[in-house]
């Protein structure tokens, strides 16, 4: 007799709504024109005001003049840092949200970033470490130390994590790892005065070649993550319907938390933590994808480069010739975003 954990298919029939696919691809295309048009945007735009017409004859044409030097030694590369950071943190957001099950659980808020940042924090203060290459390491060490003690303190006591214990543990553990940082920072100014920039998650310092350093680590996250779609539909209905279901539940954890620290430890030690990305790409994207986990991922891997490469654009210009870090305006968007999901009835799980 076929039974559901032995029917062929049985993980890609676990959604618990199906949406008309229509809507699904109508959103898909939105988010592609969305991200096409900020990705112009991000080259048209910045501090120094230069002629469309030059940007654009340098994009394609550099002819060795000022505007060439602007657009392909700044302009573009930050914003292929956008994209790369934007879908790693957006992606990583949407990962831990289905592994918990937990609407409000992002890197930020669960700790990940601030223990990435505070492992990179200890690598420039005791090893001198310096740039990408070297934060990368203690980066992925801070993510999974971060990810696996929250997870845990979350879990003490009885009954399985909830996602008011998974928030307020994350919260309180991100609260203190950055206490430790900004006194470690303190203690010694010269050594972390180009680190304290950039820890407020800035795409504008970063280079083509520091991108390059850790996008192989993204990339295997990512496809990690792509792999898990299935899987994590059927974990989004409890352990023991998954198990039914014939998915692996500590193994789709495990696999899971392996690359939301290959994702957020490898965008963390490239920007810095940009927060509130990973929370609110997912619940908008839901909103024409259902929960579907391997939608959510695609739509996500548009959407979150989008809001990112906005938030920066928006600095660039508001402040001229300064610029407002994108971590800041995201920080700004996200506020609000998380107070109205913590108040809404249904935030109590996935």
């Amino acid at each position: 007799m076929t039974t559901a954990a032995t029917r062929p298919g049985a993980l890609e029939s676990t959604r618990p709504e199906r949406l008309p696919p229509a809507r699904r691809l109508l959103g898909l295309l939105l988010l592609t024109f969305l991200l096409a048009c900020v990705l112009a945007l991000s080259v048209s735009f910045g501090a120094n005001p230069l002629p469309l017409r030059d940007v654009w004859r340098n994009v394609f044409q550099p002819d060795g003049s000022e505007a060439a030097s602007i657009v392909w030694t700044l302009r573009v590369p930050r914003t292929v840092v956008g994209i790369v950071a934007g879908v790693a943190f957006g992606v990583a957001g949407a990962l831990i949200q289905a592994i918990t099950r937990n609407p409000l659980a992002d890197a930020g808020i669960l700790g990940v970033n601030a223990g990435a940042g505070f492992a990179i924090t200890i690598g420039v203060g005791l090893f001198g470490v310096s740039g990408v290459t070297g934060y990368v390491w203690f980066s992925f060490l801070g993510a999974v130390v971060a990810t696996v003690a929250v997870y845990t303190i979350g879990s003490s006591g009885r009954g399985a994590a909830s996602p008011v214990t998974l928030v307020l543990a994350g919260v309180a553990l991100a609260a203190v790892l950055t206490a430790f940082s900004s006194f470690l920072m303190l203690m010694d100014e010269d050594t972390f005065r180009a680190f304290r920039n950039w820890g407020l998650g800035s795409i504008a310092r970063a280079s083509l070649s520091d991108t390059l350093a850790v996008l192989p680590f993204i990339v295997a996250g990512l496809v990690l993550a792509c792999c898990l779609g299935g899987a994590l539909n059927a974990v989004a209905l409890g352990d023991d319907q998954a198990a039914s279901l014939g998915a692996s539940v500590v193994r789709t954890r495990v696999a899971g938390i392996a690359a939301v620290t290959l994702l957020a430890g490898g965008a963390t030690a490239l920007t810095g933590g940009i927060a509130f990305i990973g929370l609110m790409v997912p619940h908008v994207v839901r909103w024409f994808t259902g929960p579907d986990q391997r939608w959510i991922i695609a739509c996500t891997v548009l959407a979150a480069p989008t809001l990112v490469l906005t938030a920066d654009v928006i600095g660039r210009l508001v402040a001229r010739p300064g610029e407002i870090e994108a971590g800041v305006l995201t920080a700004l968007i996200g506020a609000p975003v998380l107070i109205a999901l913590v108040r809404r009835k249904k935030a109590a799980g996935l």
